[in-house]
């Protein structure tokens, strides 16, 4: 049983004012350094921001794959997903401008927990993105490009390539899928 205590009214108002100015202090003064960065702020110099892909994590996953030490998920928006859907590229037709990718990837390891040898995600590697609009883009088959690596240590993330067309050139042998190397695959 804990005992009752009493104590000034003058105390208890003295430290609730010391209170409430350190911690307005902390926030205005202390802020940004503890919070961590929000990434729709970062941008590829000359290039795509990551604003312009905005609830990309609520997006339909086209397809998962694995490069190297890498796990990676390639989500479509609604306006690529329906192009999937419809046949293309293998109909013949273009992605419509409004189309947007965005691949994940993660550092690959080994399930702690899984009966069998299963590898999952572990910790994020970078995040790509990809958009067509063919009147922004017209030197590279109206897609324009971005890849953004992650730093786990500092939650950051920190643009790469400059400019719009830095995954173009991967993407040209593809050409024929208008520039899309992943298929949607069958549900």
């Amino acid at each position: 049983m804990s005992k009752s205590r009493s104590f000034p009214l003058s105390i208890l108002a003295t430290s609730s004012a010391a209170g409430a100015a350190i911690a307005f202090v902390f926030a205005v003064l202390g802020g940004t350094a503890i919070s961590a960065q929000d990434k729709y702020t970062v941008q590829v110099p000359n290039g795509l921001a990551f604003s312009e892909f905005r609830g990309f994590e609520d997006w339909t996953t086209v397809a998962v794959s694995q490069s190297g030490d890498l796990i990676e998920v390639i989500l479509g928006n609604p306006v690529i997903i329906d192009a999937y859907r419809a046949g293309t590229p293998g109909n013949g037709k273009p992605f419509p401008d409004g189309s947007r990718m965005a691949k994940i990837h993660w550092n690959a390891k080994k399930s702690a927990e899984a009966p069998s040898p299963t590898i999952v995600p572990d910790t994020l590697h970078d995040v790509d993105f990809m958009v067509k609009d063919s009147k922004r883009f017209p030197d590279t088959g109206g897609w324009g490009y971005a890849e953004f690596d992650y730093d786990a240590a500092s939650d950051t993330f920190k643009p790469l390539g400059s400019g719009a067309a830095c995954g173009y050139e991967c993407h040209t042998i593809v050409k024929a899928k208008d520039y899309v190397f992943t298929a949607y695959g069958k549900r």
